[in-house]
This record gives structure tokens, sequence and C-alpha cells, in this order.
């Protein structure tokens, strides 16, 4: 088939837009997939080099005589983690609250990162509307922010209720009175609440304070237990979320643009915009034309039978609707009202519109005009 065929050409214009279209949901996807960044195991994984792992921070605390260990459920954390010991958890919005139970009862120093919900490890202590994330002054007694200086603290903050600290020394890097660091005593040991944990990253590790903030608040006692959890932990009991919790947004937002796309094809295809527009034909044959070549057709191959139907059905389905009957009636209906108005008996009638095919063509030119009669008597008024 050469390039210029016309069927090729009408099957590319017809399937041009829909391959452009998807062509952009692609484009787009891809877009979204290359600059929305690392994600996964590898967010503060102490065994990642990635940019967004946590390894370098890890290697400086082993260098430091601090015992890291990685656990990654829930059951590792109880046997792993207990007093005299730090106990980091990394993306706590993985947990449910009988996790959450099991980790507090640890009896470590709690660091927690970026917690959606931090009323459930300090009481008094809830998420505040943050800020643009950046480097912010410590502006607070804690010894490991003060030795830090400046650091990535900027971004989610915490709203602390009168009382639940005392004085201003565990509030760091506030910006309007919010701070993104607070530690707050709970009993014989301490509880943490980071909320931008980019200062433990890789890529900004070396950055300001980053180093000396991170050393500070995970290498204070002599072993951290590093808790990495994931969604294949939670216990079967506390399994009550829907199948629709479970899906990642982004699927959801795939969903709405593939929607979209369907939308878009629909009413691109559906009609188009702005008048019709008349394109003439190449050739104009008139109606009477068009019926007398196939009453050619017909009489060349001898198929009188066929004729015969033709005029019978055409002159049923003129006739039906004035008789006021069904367009499925039943041959006797159509056969007695025909009768009635036309004036002729029945079998007449049923001869003329139900019988057999005319034997010459003779015969069925006697037919067509026995039948233009009926329709002249029947049309009568």
């Amino acid at each position: 088939m050469s390039s210029t065929d016309p069927s090729a050409t009408d099957l590319w214009r017809a399937a041009r837009g829909p391959v452009a279209l998807a062509g952009i949901v692609l484009l787009g996807a891809l877009v979204i997939a290359v600059f929305a960044g690392p994600t996964g195991s590898a967010r503060l994984d102490p065994r990642s080099p990635d940019p967004s792992g946590g390894r370098a921070v890890a290697e400086l605390l082993r260098d430091q005589g601090v015992q890291v260990d990685l656990v990654t459920t829930t059951a590792a954390v109880t046997g792993a983690a207990a007093a005299g010991d730090t106990l980091l958890v990394v993306d706590p919005g993985l947990l449910v609250d009988e996790q959450v139970d099991a980790v507090r009862a640890s009896g470590a120093d709690l660091v927690v990162l970026a917690p959606l919900e931090p009323e459930l490890y300090v009481p008094g202590v809830t998420l505040g509307p943050g800020s643009e994330p950046g480097v912010r002054e410590p502006a607070c007694a804690l010894r490991p922010a003060r030795r830090a200086g400046r650091a990535d603290a900027g971004g989610p903050s915490w709203l602390v209720e009168p009382g639940t600290v005392s004085g201003s020394g565990p509030l760091c890097y506030s910006r309007d009175g919010e701070p993104s660091l607070v530690r707050v005593p709970d009993g014989p040991r301490s509880v943490t609440l980071l909320g931008n944990p980019t200062a433990l990253q890789n890529s900004r590790l070396g950055e300001e304070g980053n180093a000396a903030l991170s050393l500070g608040l995970l290498g204070a006692n002599p072993r951290l237990v590093w808790y990495l959890p994931s969604l294949s932990d939670v216990p079967a009991s506390a399994q009550t979320e829907s199948f629709y919790s479970l899906v990642p947004p982004g699927v959801w937002w795939g969903l709405v643009q593939l929607l979209v796309a369907v939308l878009l094809v629909a009413a691109w295809r559906a009609r188009r915009l702005g008048a019709v527009v008349v394109e003439p034909l190449p050739v104009v044959v008139r109606a009477a034309e068009t019926v007398e070549g196939q009453a050619r057709l017909y009489r060349r191959g001898g198929a009188r039978d066929t004729a015969a139907a033709a005029l019978r059905t055409g002159l049923r389905s003129r006739l039906v609707p004035l008789m006021g009957l069904p367009s499925r009636a039943e041959q006797g209906a159509v056969v007695d009202a025909v009768a009635s108005r036309a004036r002729r008996t029945p079998p007449d009638v049923a001869a003329l519109l139900y019988g057999a095919a005319p034997p010459d063509d003779a015969a069925l030119v006697r037919l067509a005009d026995d039948l233009d009669a009926l329709e002249r008597e029947v049309r009568r008024p």
C-alpha cells in the first residue's frame, strides 16, 4: 500500500487525535515521575546511598562508637529497643495505634520524624500550619540544637499547649511562635519531634549545621535503633482500612487524567465545533435513476420474486400506518383493514399483498399496476 492510499490517509486522520492525546498523557506521567524525586524504601534508609537516604549519618554515628541497628517490624522494635537506647521512627504515618503503643512502651528515648499526629507521642502537641522549608536559627537552649546552629529545619511545625513543656529550652527552630523541633520529657526518657527530616538525608548532611544536629539528636545514647516501618507490618487486628484508602494517591491522579483524556476524545468525536460545512459530492445521482438502475439489475438477474417482494413490502409499510395498525401487525389484520378501506374482498387483497411471485416479466408489470391501483383506492377520501 502506497503512502498516498486514500484509506491509509483517512485512517491516519481519524487516529492522529487520540494518538496525540495519549502521547501528551504519557509525557505528563513521565515528567511527574522524573521530577517527583526518589521515593520508597530509600528515604532515610541507613543502607541507602541515595540523596534521600540516611547512610551517611549512620556511618558517622558508627564512627563515633554508636551502635546502629536497623529494624523493620514492630516485633523487632519490641525485642531490640530498651531504656537507655535511642529509637528513631522514620515515616510514623505508616503506624497504627497498636504499633505506636509498642513504640512508646519500649522505654527508649524517642526521635520521631515528621509525625502527622504528634499527639500520639506527646500529649499537648499538635501539627501546626507549617511554613516554607529552609534554614533557621535554633533560638533555644537545647544542647544539640545550640551546638548545631543554623540547620535545615524549616517546614512542618508544632503547636504546643501551655504547660506541656517548661520554659523555652526544648522549643527550637521556631517561626511565629511555632517550633519545628520539640523535646518533651516523658518519665525517665525524652520524646523528640522533628518536623523536617531533611537535615538527616545524605544530600544535605554536609550543609549548614545539619550533621551536628543529626549526631546530637541520634547519638546521645550508646545504641540507636533505626525503625523503618512498612505497610506489610500492620497487625492483622488493625487492618480495617478499605481498599480505596490503600491505593496510592498517584493512582487516583492517573485515573483522573485518564478520565479527562477520555472525555476530551468523546467531545472531539461527538460533534464538530462550528457550522456544518457542505462538501460537494463528486457525482449527483437522482433517486429515480437509482431506482431504475436497481430494477435493471433485478431484470438482468431474473429476480422477479425479489422485485415483487420489494414492491409488496414497500406498499405494506405505507398502508399499515394509514390503517392505524402497529408496524408488526399480523397478515390477517392487515388484509382485513385494507380490504375494508379499498372495498375489495380479503382474498383479492391477500393475493396482491402476500401472493406468489409472478411467473414472468409481464405478470410483474401487472402486479406493480395492481398494487398502485390498490394504494389509490385505500388513499381515496
